[in-house]
Order: structure tokens, then sequence, then C-alpha cells
């Protein structure tokens, strides 16, 4: 039965159950009743050491309770079970023990009465064990309730009660101070709580943090004032912790005060004021958050307060206010000694301190503003934090089960011996002692650590998230009337920052800040800081409205504006984007929940071909007899991704190659996924299996792997049947597939087209839509001209029957690398074909220096050179057999073909044109070829390339001197002619 208990020492504990004063047919239902303290043997060892000390008629009360009130029993049981500290007071003042047993929680008043009585007149030791006495027979009873209820939900209680406990034996030693320090009435002194005493969250056991404030009574110095304060500070600190018969109550720690413990023990009002304004650090203001007059001239603690509080909410408009309070808590944390670490209840990674300093920060940061957030306690402020918008409800409420669970666990280790300690127990002996005191009985060594590790990760995910949100650094780094946002001030400010349509700003700002939502509470807190990041645009008007649709399209959705409020730098990147993209803009506003991918720097590093394909599988798959539907999910898909890596482009996270790599495996997985539902499609609606092989080779850019936002997709169609199928019908089919993709993804809607371009195919648009192998072979055999060998040096397969795109590469390889090189005839056909686009293909209306593909020195120019050299040497030089430009480039300067310096101009001209076109449908919104003519366009694309605001006028200057360079590199190169030369170099000669 002991055993079933939990008792540990079951044979100590047998012999002991005979010392009990209880009537014999009740000692076994006594001792099994037992088994609801911590530890049951320490409870039994209590009963039998009270009932040494007590007379036969108190152990008879005691004897009556458990079965005449047994709610009194049971607080006394779990007491004994739970503090041996609490214990041997009780031994020692056998007489409090009643007040265990009506145990009950009493307000400050009564509390400051109870122990400013025990002390009275007296002086000295007595009036030091009287206070002691007096402080353990309140806190008996504070126990008593705590642990017969529950401890999580009483918490708040407990800890009130335990700082004014505090409070009331801080009053009652100023009161013997007064007692003992002559001229005391000279001072007139309070005492300032401050942590966790001045937050009303105290422990069971701590150093009660304070500062002593004096000012003279009237007609005395202050200096002579000054010198009895310090007398007093120091008999109230003597009172409190000096040990006597009774034992101590805990440290009195000043060292909060201005200067720590070098600065003078006791100041004035007008002194700490002074400090505080010019010499206070920034972990002071914090720690000020938590100043309370616990003691002494209420007069002067109000005046205190008074002199305080403005400075603790202009803390945050210091420079680099949240780095520092960041790197505090850094320093806290790196300070705890390395054998802790995995102990530390308070310090350590997880810890109270990490849930104390959020809270602290964002109270710091946004209090300034909202008055409503100036709590002192932790809890309180948390949940006023969580009215206002400012951390996730659900956040809020994981932290706040957190906090309290964490603060029980500890009161329960420093109850148990009444000593301060902030670490989980080594002992399997105490652990299990502390898990059973939170209620634990099946393993509880075990599982209060699990518990406890559980939720020290918890912790140490919404600290990193919530502490280090950049949100913060930038609210502080706004001044208080910016961060206010009144709308009284609102036009001046829009203007200020350069909005055109300052009314028009107004507006928004209104439409998304007014009213006492939630939704609105969290924008009043973005929107001061959006502000300025669309400000450091080049539209910011742009920026605010494409915000306001996206809010406006996302309505009361709960992850939104949690999303930008919590999630690293989302909302910054957002703001970005929108500011200086109205490309971006225009996709979210189609799509606006795809505004997801912000929430996370991972989610911008663009997708691989196949996890595109995986995610485009799956939406197809979701759709099984709607064709149309899945057909719109495979775009969707593609809308989606679109934004990823446009905005991993604006934010500077991808250089122009994987730009273009991310662009081709996107146009290359949307035609893989589409085929793969075409052929469905098809299958399905003729009621038969398709009959042959289908293969997509990208041509141009496509098959180069040099994608822009705005290219098409330049593809040639090959099939070959299967052994014994019919001919016809396998042609009919690839027709009807390739019908399907080609009109699915080229038609207008929601998200942007792929235009699938086949004109590069044998006889243009006159030849058929789709080849077999076989006639393709027929075809390049007999009729094939020049400009389709060129064309085919950029195909590669990349999408359909992988077999069948090797087996047309190598039908087609022979053609592209000739053996020996083409001859010096289809090098001036070359020439003569590119002369005339330049003289016919340019749009009317077109500036021959300006445009981007078709101008001198531009993306044809560089181009075709590198393709001539291709046409010439690949079959000699295998590093030339690339269907990009670059790399084909490079292998041209190892092979002494072309100069490293007129290389780099032509490699620096085809890559600022390629920038340049990405950057313009980006700022634009829309395909563009040719430099901007407006100012405020090139103002746009030049701040997507990385310069600064108001740069865009070298634009034109910058491009037309790269292009200049490599025009005259293809003079020399291509048309084989010295542009230096004085004759008529006009490529139509």
């Amino acid at each position: 039965m002991l055993a079933r208990a939990g008792f540990t020492e079951v044979e100590r504990a047998q012999g002991m159950v005979g010392d009990l004063r209880i009537a014999p047919e009740l000692v076994d239902a006594a001792v099994a009743s037992l088994a609801q303290a911590a530890s049951p043997d320490h409870a039994l060892l209590g009963l039998v050491r009270l009932g040494e000390v007590l007379s036969d008629s108190e152990n008879h009360r005691i004897a009556t309770l458990f079965t005449d009130d047994r709610d009194g029993w049971d607080r006394l049981v779990r007491l004994l079970g739970a503090s041996t500290a609490l214990t041997d007071h009780l031994v020692r003042h056998p007489e409090h023990w009643p007040d265990v047993v009506a145990a009950e929680v009493r307000g400050r008043d009564a509390l400051y009465a109870a122990l400013s009585d025990s002390v009275g007149d007296t002086t000295g030791t007595d009036a030091y064990d009287a206070l002691r006495v007096a402080y353990y027979r309140q806190l008996l009873q504070i126990a008593a309730v705590d642990l017969t209820d529950d401890p999580v939900e009483q918490f708040p209680m407990i800890s009130e009660a335990l700082s004014e406990l505090a409070g009331a034996a801080i009053a009652a030693a100023l009161r013997i101070a007064t007692n003992t320090v002559e001229d005391s009435d000279t001072c007139r002194m309070t005492v300032i709580g401050m942590g966790k005493c001045g937050g009303l969250e105290l422990n069971y056991i701590s150093d009660v943090d304070v500062i002593f404030v004096c000012e003279p009574a009237d007609g005395v110095d202050e200096a002579d004032a000054l010198t009895v304060g310090n007398k007093l500070a120091a008999e109230v600190m003597r009172a409190c912790s000096e040990a006597t018969g009774e034992g101590s109550l805990w440290p009195v720690d000043p060292a909060l005060r201005p200067e720590g413990k070098q600065g003078p023990l006791v100041r004035s009002v007008e002194s700490h004021r002074a400090y505080y304004e010019r010499w206070a650090k920034t972990w002071e203001f914090q720690a000020l958050l938590k100043a309370r007059p616990i003691a002494g001239d209420a007069e002067v603690g109000e005046a205190y307060l008074d002199a305080i509080r403005p400075l603790i909410w202009r803390a945050a408009d210091r420079d680099h206010f949240v780095e520092d309070v960041q790197a505090m808590r850094r320093r806290v944390e790196d300070h705890v000694p390395q054998a802790e670490v995995g102990r530390q209840l308070k310090l350590g990674p997880g810890g109270l301190r990490d849930i104390e300093f959020s809270v602290q920060l964002l109270q710091l940061v946004h209090g300034r503003t909202d008055e409503r957030l100036r709590d002192r306690g932790t809890l309180a402020a948390m949940a006023s934090l969580s009215r206002g918008g400012y951390i996730g409800r659900v956040d809020a409420h994981d932290l706040d089960q957190a906090y309290r669970r964490l603060r029980v666990l500890e009161h329960r280790i420093q109850l148990s011996r009444m000593r301060r300690s902030h670490l989980i127990p080594n002992s399997s002996a105490d652990l299990r002692v502390l898990g059973r005191s939170i209620g634990l009985r099946a393993n509880p060594e075990t599982d209060v650590v699990k518990q406890w590790r559980e939720r020290a990760a918890q912790v140490r995910r919404l600290h990193e998230r919530i502490f280090y949100r950049p949100l913060l650094s930038a609210v502080a780094n706004l001044s208080r009337d910016d961060a206010r946002l009144s709308p009284a001030s609102a036009q001046d400010r829009f203007a200020a920052l350069g909005f055109r349509d300052a009314k028009g700003a107004v507006r928004h700002m209104e439409a998304l800040t007014s009213g006492v939502s939630r939704r609105a509470a969290i924008q009043r807190t973005l929107l001061p800081v959006m502000l300025q990041w669309f400000a450091e645009e080049v539209d910011p008007d742009l920026g605010l409205l494409a915000f306001r649709k996206l809010s406006d399209a996302l309505g009361t959705t709960h992850w939104f504006l949690k999303m930008l409020r919590d999630e690293g730098r989302a909302a910054e990147t957002l703001a970005k984007a929108l500011a200086s993209s109205r490309y971006v803009g225009q996709l979210l506003e189609n799509a606006p929940s795809a505004v997801r991918i912000f929430g996370s720097t991972h989610a911008l590093r663009p997708l691989t071909r196949d996890q595109l394909l995986t995610v485009m599988r799956a939406a197809v798959d979701r759709q099984p007899q709607d064709d149309d539907a899945a057909l719109l999910a495979v775009r969707s898909a593609r809308r989606t991704e679109l934004i990823r890596i446009a905005v991993a482009d604006l934010t500077g996270k991808l250089e122009l190659d994987a730009v273009e790599r991310a662009l081709t495996d996107l146009a290359s997985a949307t035609l893989q996924g589409t085929l793969e539902l075409a052929i469905r499609h098809v299958e399905k609606e003729t009621h038969t299996t398709i009959s042959t092989g289908i293969s997509i080779i990208g041509m141009g850019r496509l098959g180069g792997g040099e994608m822009g936002y705005s290219s098409d997709a330049d593809v040639i169609f090959v099939h070959d049947p299967l052994p014994d199928a019919d001919p016809q019908l396998a042609q009919s089919q690839a027709e009807e597939v390739v019908t399907f993709l080609s009109t699915g993804l080229s038609a207008g809607g929601p998200d942007p087209a792929l235009v699938v371009d086949a004109d590069l195919r044998p006889e243009g648009k006159a030849g058929p839509i789709v080849r077999t192998l076989a006639s393709y072979a027929a075809y390049y055999e007999r009729w094939s001209e020049g400009w389709e060998s060129q064309a085919l040096l950029r195909a590669a397969p990349i999408a359909g029957d992988e077999e069948l795109g090797v087996s047309f590469r190598a039908l087609i390889d022979p053609l592209r690398w000739p053996e020996g090189g083409i001859d010096e005839k289809a090098v001036r056909a070359i020439r003569m074909l590119k002369a005339r686009m330049e003289a016919e293909r340019l749009p009317r209306g077109g500036d021959v220096r300006t445009h981007f593909k078709l101008g001198r020195g531009g993306l044809s120019d560089v181009e075709w050179t590198v393709q001539l050299a291709q046409l010439q040497h690949a079959h000699d030089i295998p590093a030339l057999r690339h269907t990009g430009t670059t790399t084909p480039l490079r292998a041209m300067v190892e092979h002494g073909l072309i100069e490293a310096d007129d290389a780099d101009h032509l490699r620096e001209s085809w890559t600022l044109a390629s920038r340049l076109r990405n950057a313009s449908v980006l700022w634009r919104g829309r395909p563009v070829d040719s430099l901007p003519g407006a100012l405020a366009d090139a103002d746009g694309i030049a701040r997507i390339l990385g310069s600064p605001v108001g740069s865009g006028y070298q634009l034109s200057d910058r491009y037309l001197k790269v292009s200049r360079r490599a025009r005259e590199v293809v003079e020399r190169e291509f048309y084989g002619t010295d542009p230096d030369d004085e004759r008529d170099t006009d490529p139509t000669r």
C-alpha cells in the first residue's frame, strides 16, 4: 500500500506510521491520502515531527481534520510534502499550523498591516525576529493555497501575493529603520520595487531588487537628508537579509540603481531624472518597466514615477536600441555557466528570460505610441500586446502558458528547501518530487524533464521569431510622430516621403487602419514602417495602392497580416517588391494567396524543374475529370513560381544566369506538365491510347536556357509512332495533343500566358505543327536552309519522350556542327541575312541604338557573332557545342577565336541588355524592347538594376556606351570589317 501511495522509503515509512496521532481505524486511509503530496515520505515525516512538538489537544485537532475538514487536511499534507523548509518552520512554530489549514491569500493592506504590527516599535534582533516569524506565517498560507489548487491557473494570484508580501516586509523593515536611525523624520524615503517584485510576479525566494529614493523633509538640507537616507536604506537591507535565530528573509539588492554598485545608495528624484536623461544605458530603461513604489512616502514614490515614465517610453528612440536589447539578451545567455546551460529555467535558451525579453522589447518599441501596452507584469503585458495585434493570439497563448508553467516549476524547486535556484534538479529523487509536485504520477522523474524541454524548445522558437523580427528595428527607427501615423499630419508626411498623390495615400491609409478590429490594429503597426519602405523605391504610390488591393483581397484571413508582422523580413520584402514592380503587383492581384511565399527566405528560392513538376502533377491529379480546371491549375502553379522568381530577382538573391535558369526550368516544367495533361485529354476524348511518343524541343532562349520574363516558348514538336501503330492515327493524335497544349498555354487569362511559338519548324507556319522523326530527317537532308542550321544551334529537348529527344539531337548535330565547318559562301549568306534583318525587322519608329534585341551591339549582334563561330568551329572544338551564349563565348577566348577584351565587351553588352529587358518587364508589367523614353521609367528600371533612386538619367548613357563597344567587336568579328575604316560600314552594303 505504501509503495502504491508513492512512498520510496517504505520500511522507514512503516516505522513512522505507528507514530501518527490518528485513530487506528483511520491510519490506512490517512496514509493513502498522503499520495497527493509531492513527497509522501516528507509529508509523513512532517506529520510525525509536528506531532512530537504539539500538545495532546493540538494533536487531537489535527487527527480530526481527516474526518471533519478534509480540505484543511489536504492543505497541511501537501505543504509538508512539498517543502522541508516550511516544515522546519512549522516544527519551530507549531502554533502556525492552523494558518495552513485555514489558509487564504490575503490582500495588500492586510499583509502590510500584519507585518507592520509584528514589529511595532521594536528595533534590533527582536524586531528582525518578529519580522521573520510574521513573514513566514503569511508565506505558509500562500504556499498552502498554491499547492492545493491549480498552480498554473492561479499563478498570477500567487506571484502577486508573494510580491505584496515582499513589499510588506520592506515596509516593515523601513519601520524598523525609522525606529532605529536618529533624525529619520528629516528624510522622506520611498523604496521602489524593481524586477519581479515591482512587476508583481515574484517567486518564493529571490533577491528583492529595489531603488531607494529620498527627499528632504521641509526645511531640511538635501545633503543631510541623503545622509539619513543612506542609514535608513542600509538598515532596511540589514533587517531583511541578516541571519538571526529565525533565519533571514532574502537579500535586498539595490544594484539596479543609477551607476549600479558604484553609485550612491540613495538619490533624490531630481538626481534620478538627471542620470536617466543623460547617462543611462538601454538596459536600465528596460529594468524601469517594472518600477513600482512598495514602501515609504507615497508622494515621493509618485514623483519618482512621474519623472521616469516619460523617459522609459522614449528609450526606443535611442540609436541602435533594438540591437542593444538583443545584444543584452545574448550576453545574459553567454554568461550562463556551461554546466548549467542544460538545466537553466531562467537564463538559458527557451527559459524565462527569453519570454521576458521578448515581451519587454515589444513593449518599449510599440509602447511609445500605444499606452495600452504600459503594463508592469509579463502576463498582463503579453495580453495587452495580443489585444493590440502586436503578437499573434496563438503565439500569445502559447507564451502565456509556457511562462506560467515554467514559473510553476521554478516555484516548486524553490519551495522545496526555500533556496534561490533556477536549475532543474540533477538527482532522480529530486526530479521525482518535482514531477509529482506538478501532478505527474506515472513517470514523474522523466516526464517532468521531457515536458520542460519541449516547452523550452517552443519558447525558443517563439522568442527567435518575435525578439529578432526586423519590424522591431524598423519601428524603433521611426520618430514617434511617424510611428503614430496621425491622420491630421498624414498628408504632409506622405508628401514629404515622396508620394505624388498624398490625398490618395491618406485615403488608402484610412481604409486600412480605421476601426477597432484586430486587422486594423495590426495595420496600424505595419503601415508606418511600410510607408518608409515604399518611399525608398521609385514609386511609393504604386506600392501603397498594390498593398491596399492585396489587403482588401485577403480580407480577414488570419495569416496574411500575422505573416507580415512576425515572419522575418516579409513586410519589407513585400513593400519593396510592390513599390518597384507592376509585374509582381499584377500577379499578386490575380493570386493574392501567393503572398505566402514572402513568409520565408527559403520560400523565395526558385524551385527546381523536378520540384515544379511534382507541384503541377499534384495539381492535375486533383482534377481527374476536369481537364480545363487541371490546365488552369498548372498555369496557376506557374504564376506562383513567376512571383517567387521575380521577388528573388528584385531582392538581389538571383544573378542573371540564375534568373534565366529558373525561368527556363519553369517553362520546361510547364510544358511537361501540360503535355502529360494533353495526352490524358486526347486519350479521354478519343477513347484511345496515344500510339506515338512526343518530344518538345526548345529553341531560341528556351533551348539556350536563357529565358526572360517576356520570352515566348520557342519550340518544335516531334513525334515517333510506336511499332505497328497506324501512321495517320499517330499523326492525328500528336496534332491534337499539340493543339491542346499550345492553345491552352497561349490563351489569355488571369495568369500570364506562356506563348508557345513553333514558327522555327520546317516550312514555318506553312508546315505541319508536328512531324515524325523520320519526316524531320527527310526534310533536313533535302530542303534544310542555312538559317535552320543556325536556329538548331540552340535546340535542346526540354519536355516529353526523353529517348525521342536524344534521337532528335543525334539527327541535328551534323547540321549544326558540320564537319569542317561552313564554307565562305555560307558565311556570306549569314552576314547578308543578318544585315537584312537589321534593315527590315526593326519595328517602325524603333531606334537602332536603343533596341535591346535588334539594335547595334544588342542581343542579336552578340548571339549571331557567337553562332557564326559555332558553325565554323564547333565540329573541331567540342567546348563550343553549347546552346547558350556566354558559355561558348568563354570557349572562343580559350581557343583563340576572339580576344579576351572583345569577348568581355560582347558579354557585358549581352548581359546588360538581358538585364534591362527583364527589369523593364518587372517595372512596367509588360514586354519592353527598348530603352525607356520617360525618365520615371528609367528611374524604375535603374532602381531594379541596383542603382540609387533618381539615377535613371544615367541609364541611357550607360547602355549606349556598352553597346557601342560591343558593336565595334561585331563589325570586326562578325562582318569582318574594321569599324575604324572611313568607308561605309552599313551592314546592308
